[in-house]
């Protein structure tokens, strides 16, 4: 067994911090409410320390990142928690329970961050391959131990480690790619999901290779495209496009900024057999969007999944005004009777914020719609109720 990391320091809340958010379950101190004198300046990024309130009441174990805005992680309530390979294995079991139970193969979101326990950590697994994304100072420093937990509960053969992207540059680590157990794979690896196949490229791709958040929008979706002509938007490696392919779409025109992203969805409706069925068009969505009015080109179903446009409070307003211009262009490519759906990824944008500012793109492309689905992530991407930040997934279709 890995050695446990030791909890060298103690760490204090000021007298003007919300106490009673981090007793009730909020799991996060920001920097303004913890005592940051030179020795708390001082310590390592990931340093495990015990949290106390500002009467030196112990509140629980908490990862320390003086680097980052978040300055503690409560990683557990327990002050006394020995965080090490036992610690791990038990927060990955109880997430691994709750995936079996919900799924026939293993390919799934399996650790979800702060909702699982494990705070800043995102692990998908595709069958017997897992790869993590140690977003935080502290899974970094304590990646040998998270591995080798992975390993012991779920017996996969290969683990990847993708350092990359917003949340680690936020944390003040680098980008780093590594395969700490076993051979990274060749070639991009094949999931089965809502009847569909899909290529995940987990060591070039995008996050972890596949997004498995939109599972159950991808099948709702497929149940609106049978016999019609869909439109995929963002497509990324096939998203709803394959799916509705899988629910018996006539034709699937995929759209992305990224030409091997588009190679695989290409490469994945040929694996099942219809690849006549699909065409890949690469651009600036917003461009496409135009030139596709410009056409004259109608769809039976119109899907809209870009990147998140308000990734941060402060870029909200911007992001509201691209979805609206999203829905404003997108609209009047959908058939009379036809479906719309639009999805955000954007934590800063909430349900109603987002959909008003769809609704207002769709009624300024001429349209009117009405509501008839409203999707969030699935139930393997939990919510934490008490961090909004979990519940990023919107998804909103209209029949126009």
């Amino acid at each position: 067994m890995q050695n446990p990391a030791p909890k060298t320091a103690t760490v204090r809340l000021t007298p003007k911090a919300e106490v009673r958010a981090i007793r009730h379950g909020f799991p996060w101190v920001y920097a303004n409410e913890l005592v940051t004198d030179r020795r708390t300046r001082g310590l390592a990024p990931g340093t495990i320390a015990v949290l106390e309130d500002s009467a030196r009441n112990p509140l629980g174990v908490v990862a320390v990142n003086p680097a980052s805005k978040i300055i503690c992680r409560m990683l557990d309530r327990d002050p006394d928690a020995v965080i090490d390979q036992a610690w791990f294995a038990a927060r990955i079991a109880r997430a691994l329970a709750h995936r079996t139970r919900l799924y026939d193969a293993p390919f799934y979101r399996l650790i979800h961050a702060e909702a699982d326990g494990l705070p800043g950590v995102i692990i998908d697994r595709f069958g017997d391959l897992a790869v993590i994304q140690p977003n935080a100072a502290w899974a970094d420093s304590l990646l040998a131990p998270l591995v080798a937990a992975l390993v012991a509960v779920t017996g996969v053969s290969a683990v990847v480690s993708n350092g990359s992207g917003r949340a680690r540059s936020l944390e003040g680590l680098e980008e780093v790619m590594s395969v700490p157990h076993g051979t990274a794979p060749d070639a991009p690896i094949a999931v089965p999901m809502n009847g569909a196949t899909y290529l995940a490229d987990v060591m070039g791709g995008q996050k972890t290779g596949l997004f498995f958040d939109q599972r159950e929008n991808h099948a709702f979706a497929a149940r609106l495209a049978k016999g019609g002509r869909v439109l995929d938007m963002f497509s990324h490696v096939g998203g709803f496009g394959l799916a509705t392919l899988a629910g018996g779409a006539e034709t699937v025109l995929a759209v992305d900024g990224s030409q091997p992203a588009l190679d695989l969805a290409g490469q994945a409706a040929t694996q099942m057999g219809m690849a006549d069925r699909i065409t890949t068009r690469k651009g600036d969505a917003f461009d496409i969007l135009a030139a596709l009015a410009a056409e004259g080109a109608q769809f039976d179903l119109v899907i809209c999944d870009p990147p998140a446009f308000a990734p941060s409070r402060q870029a909200l307003d911007a992001g509201l005004r691209a979805y609206e211009r999203i829905a404003r262009l997108a609209a009047p490519l959908v058939v009379e009777g036809g479906y719309l759906g639009l999805c955000s990824c954007s934590h800063a944008a909430d349900l109603t914020k987002f959909r008003n500012a769809s609704s207002r793109g769709i009624g300024r492309g001429g349209r009117r719609g009405q509501i008839i689905h409203t999707g969030f992530a699935g139930p393997d991407h939990p919510l934490m109720p008490h961090l909004a930040e979990s519940g990023y997934l919107k998804a909103v279709f209209y029949r126009l």
